[in-house]
């Protein structure tokens, strides 16, 4: 299954009236129309949160040119958060809280921000966190056109949505993740940059705090996304029923990695095609759950039926167990890979090889009309 998807520009912002009010700290709410969505339009100053505790199923929240310091917590269906482009627009943390003398008392109260704390996200230290709860997922919101960066965990996270769509944002310098969702459905993650995030540029789980098998994923997209200098460009852990297409990866450790384990449905049945993947050559060191990454392309661990075709794989060099241009590697729970294609790619420059069948245990992957030099075993090209 292959989609297309145009990236809507924001619209063009609020007349000079709407503007001069804004600068002048008034709250703006445009009056809508019978039946029309209500624009909150949050300036300077304003509190981004406030207008989202403001809205209604269908809202849009206009965040007008300039830095906003604090986190976001999204529960309404249907809202449309909608910056004004990725230059004009900032969400940073608020500045921490620190205990302060009371000039009365001499006690130490705390010091308090407008930043709200996204209590209900599934993980604290996110920018923006679009949370609903277990059978009964957030529906059919959009953010769109806006920076975030600097936020301890993610940029912006998801967990129990439905139709989330991520497009023409910017999430870079993050502690763990630029965009991320977990058991979530049906997600478009379109048009974006994601940079310098310590894990991470986009990840899509199933669950990130427990055992589970697969998540069906319905369709989600990850589409025309540019990642870059993160430890991997994109990571898909546990998911089925998926594309990724037409991003470009450079510069990360590993440009895309699908994992799978020995859960029930194992990952998989999902697309990686035409996509770019260009010297990701940034060495990332061991840790606890993996050891040192550097100079991989697009690695499978222990996943089933998934298609790696027409993507361009070259420059990923490095020593490690997974460097190489297109890599299967049995999981870190040793469930072998099953079934996958690798087929009509263009791979050059990839060392120690352009396509790498380390998997010993994987039964009935195949390799069809790749373009490259060198394979491990031999013969793979």
């Amino acid at each position: 299954m292959s989609m297309r998807f145009g990236i809507r520009r924001p619209g063009r912002l609020a007349g000079a009236g709407v503007l001069a009010a804004a600068a002048a700290g008034t709250a703006l709410v445009a009056a809508p129309s019978a039946g029309a969505a209500t624009v909150h339009v949050v300036a300077p100053g304003q509190s981004i949160q406030r207008a989202v505790d403001a809205s209604r199923p269908g809202d849009i929240v206009q965040i007008l040119p300039g830095t906003y310091q604090e986190n976001v917590l999204v529960t309404v269906p249907r809202l449309t958060i909608r910056g004004s482009g990725v230059r004009n627009v900032t969400l940073e943390p608020a500045p921490k809280v620190t205990a302060q003398a009371s000039p009365k008392t001499g006690t130490a109260t705390a010091a308090t921000t407008d930043a709200t704390t996204a209590t209900s996200c599934f993980t604290a230290g996110t920018g923006i966190c679009v949370a609903g709860t277990a059978g009964h997922r957030v529906q059919g919101v959009h953010i769109t056109g806006l920076t975030v960066t600097g936020f301890a965990t993610y940029g912006i996270a998801a967990t129990e949505t439905d139709g989330l769509r991520v497009t023409g944002v910017s999430s870079h310098d993050n502690g763990m993740y630029g965009i991320g969702a977990q058991k979530s459905v049906r997600s478009l993650f379109a048009g974006n940059r994601a940079a310098n995030n310590a894990e991470a540029g986009i990840f899509l789980a199933n669950t990130t705090q427990e055992e589970g098998g697969a998540l069906d994923q319905q369709g989600a997209q990850v589409v025309g996304n540019e990642l870059t200098g993160n430890k991997m460009g994109v990571v898909l852990r546990r998911v089925r029923d998926m594309n990724v297409e037409d991003n470009a990866a450079t510069g990360n450790c590993a440009g895309m990695f699908v994992i799978g384990d020995e859960n029930t449905p194992r990952g998989g049945d999902l697309t990686v095609r035409q996509n770019v993947v260009s010297a990701n050559t940034k060495y990332c060191a061991a840790n606890t759950r993996l050891p040192f990454v550097q100079g991989a392309g697009i690695v499978l661990t222990g996943v089933e039926n998934t298609v790696v075709e027409r993507n361009t794989v070259t420059g990923n060099s490095g020593t490690s167990v997974m460097s190489g241009g297109v890599v299967l590697f049995h999981s870190f729970v040793n469930v072998p890979n099953t079934g996958n294609t690798i087929r009509d790619n263009t791979l050059s420059g990839n060392a120690p090889a352009d396509l790498a069948d380390r998997d010993t245990a994987g039964k009935d992957n195949t390799f069809t009309g790749n373009s490259c030099s060198t394979s491990q075993p031999a013969g793979r090209c």
